[in-house]
C-alpha cells in the first residue's frame, strides 16, 4: 500500500516538475503516512517536517474560528458584519454571505495587491472598503473573495479582543497540537518557486506578508500537520471527542452545501468555508485548495463510502505556483487508499432490545404511496425508504422529552421535522404522522381508500 501512495507523489512530482513535494495521509486505523520528494531549495533538507505556504487552506482555520464565535453566543451567522463591526461599505453582507462567497464582493482589497505584492494593514483595509466594488447582487451567485474573508478576520479579532493570529493559536492550533502550523514561516521552510514553462529553470518567488489579509492566505504548515486538520474537518469526533475546539454538529453545519462554483458542472460547491468535492457513491471530499506566489497546497478528508476509515485526511504540499496536477493528488490519495487498504469491516454484536413502548411501531409502514421500514439500532427509532439505495443514510429520531409519542428527525429524510405517534385504546401505534404525512400499516391513497379493503 505504501508503495502505491510513494508511486503516485512521486509520478506528480517527476511529470508536473515540482522542486518540492510533501503529502501525508491521516486515517484512525494506520499508522501517519507521509512522504516527501524533492529538495526545499534551501541548506535544510527535505522532511516531514519541512513547512510550506498554505495559502487559502487558512480560510478554513478562519471559518472555524467565525463558527467557534456563533456557538459562543457572540454572533449570528445572519448577523450583517457591520453590527459587529464599524466599516465605510459592505457592513450590510451578512456573516453567511462572506463565508460562502456569495456577498458578491470583489475578490481582492482595493489596489493591485498582486502587483505590488503590498498588502494593507488593518486599518487600510477597514478605510478603503468603501473603494472596494460590490460586483454582483448579493446572493446572485459564488464569487470568491479574499477580501471577505479578511474581514471575517477582524470580525474574529474584535470578538475576541486580540488579533486573529492570537485566536487561531489559543482555539484552535494548540488545542488539536498543529505545532508546525505557523503565520510566519519557520528558519526550516521550503522556498516557493516559479518553474519556467520552457526549460528545468527554477526561480525563487519573492517572500509575502499578507498583513491584514492574512486570514484569506497567510499560513504555513507542513503535510503531517495539514492531513491532521483535514481528518478533523472531516471527522472531528476522532480528533476533539471533547468538541473543545468545535461541536460536530457545527462542522455538519459548515459541510453543508450553500452554493455550486459553477452551475454548469456541479463538480464542487461550497459550504461555510469548506469546499466540497463529490466522488460519486455517496462519498464527499471536504477541504480547500491554496495557491500563493511558489507554492500550492491541497488538503481534504474524506467522508462517507465503502472502506472509508474514520477521520481520514490527506495533504499535499508543493513548492511550484504551477503543478496544478498538485491539487487532484490528495483525492487521488484518498482514493487509492480506500480501494488498496479499505477500512476493517466491523461484525456485528446483538444489542439491547427496543423499548417496549416502540416495539409496536416497528416494522413496515405506508406513507405518500410509499413503502418504509421503521427499526430500532444502535439505541435510535430509525426510517428507510423500501427502495432506497443501501448507501442513503436512514432518517434518525429522537424523542422529544415531554412527549414520548412524538419524535424530531435529527438526521436524515426529513431533519428537524416531527414523528407523531396515534395509539388506539390499548396502546398499540395505530397510525403515524411523519412531517404531517399519514403514515398507516397499508397502502392507503390520501382520502383513505385502502386497497386491500376496496373501500
Amino acid at each position: 500500500m505504501d508503495e502505491h501512495l510513494d508511486r503516485l507523489v512521486r509520478r506528480v512530482q517527476a511529470e508536473a516538475r515540482v522542486p518540492a513535494v510533501s503529502a501525508a495521509l491521516h486515517r484512525a486505523d494506520r499508522p501517519l503516512w507521509s512522504r516527501t520528494v524533492g529538495e526545499t531549495g534551501t541548506d535544510s533538507p527535505l522532511g516531514p517536517g519541512t513547512q510550506f505556504r498554505i495559502g487559502s487552506v487558512t480560510k478554513t482555520f478562519t471559518a472555524v474560528l467565525v463558527l467557534q464565535c456563533r456557538d459562543d453566543g457572540l454572533l449570528d451567522l445572519d448577523d450583517p458584519v457591520g453590527r459587529h463591526l464599524d466599516l465605510p461599505a459592505h457592513g450590510e453582507l451578512t456573516v453567511r454571505r462572506l463565508l460562502s462567497h456569495t456577498g458578491g464582493l470583489q475578490r481582492e482589497p482595493f489596489g493591485d495587491v498582486w502587483d505590488s505584492l503590498r498588502a494593507p494593514d488593518d486599518d487600510q483595509l477597514v478605510a478603503e472598503l468603501d473603494r472596494a466594488e460590490r460586483v454582483l447582487p448579493t446572493g446572485r451567485r459564488f464569487h470568491y473573495s479574499n477580501l471577505g474573508l479578511a474581514v471575517l478576520g477582524q470580525l474574529v479579532a474584535r470578538l475576541r479582543g486580540g488579533s486573529w493570529a492570537q485566536a487561531l493559536t489559543e482555539r484552535i492550533l494548540t488545542p488539536l497540537g498543529l505545532t508546525d502550523t505557523t503565520v510566519t514561516p519557520l528558519p526550516s521552510a521550503a522556498t516557493g518557486f516559479l518553474v519556467d514553462a520552457y526549460s528545468d529553470e527554477a526561480h525563487p518567488e519573492p517572500p509575502t506578508d499578507f498583513g491584514a489579509v492574512g486570514p484569506a492566505a497567510q499560513l504555513w504548515s507542513t503535510a503531517t500537520d495539514m492531513a491532521r486538520w483535514a481528518a478533523f474537518l472531516a471527522d472531528p469526533t476522532a480528533l476533539d471527542p471533547a468538541g473543545a475546539v468545535l461541536a460536530p454538529a457545527t462542522l455538519d453545519e459548515m459541510r453543508w452545501p450553500l452554493t455550486t462554483t459553477d452551475e454548469t458542472l456541479w463538480s464542487a460547491g461550497f459550504g461555510l468555508g469548506l469546499i466540497l468535492i463529490p466522488q460519486g457513491e455517496r462519498v464527499m471530499h471536504v477541504g480547500h485548495d491554496g495557491a500563493m506566489p511558489g507554492f500550492l497546497a491541497g488538503v481534504y478528508g474524506r467522508r462517507g463510502g465503502d472502506g472509508t476509515a474514520g477521520a481520514m485526511g490527506a495533504a499535499v504540499l508543493g513548492s511550484s505556483g504551477t503543478a496544478t496536477e498538485l491539487f487532484d493528488l490528495p483525492h487521488r490519495l484518498l482514493a487509492a487508499a480506500v480501494e488498496h487498504d479499505p477500512a476493517e469491516i466491523e461484525p456485528w454484536r446483538p444489542g439491547a432490545p427496543a423499548p417496549a413502548a416502540l416495539r409496536g411501531a416497528l416494522g413496515r409502514w405506508w406513507g405518500e404511496g410509499s413503502e418504509y421500514v421503521f427499526s430500532w439500532h444502535d439505541g435510535t427509532l430509525r426510517a428507510r425508504g423500501v427502495g432506497d439505495p443501501a448507501g442513503r443514510p436512514p432518517a434518525i429520531f429522537t424523542p422529544l422529552p415531554d412527549q414520548p409519542d412524538v419524535f424530531r428527525v435529527v438526521s436524515g429524510r426529513e431533519v428537524g421535522e416531527l414523528l407523531r405517534l396515534t395509539r388506539d385504546e390499548a396502546g398499540a401505534v395505530v397510525r403515524m404522522h411523519w412531517a404531517t404525512y399519514r403514515f398507516t400499516r397499508h397502502q392507503e391513497t390520501f382520502d383513505r381508500y385502502d386497497f386491500r379493503a376496496g373501500s
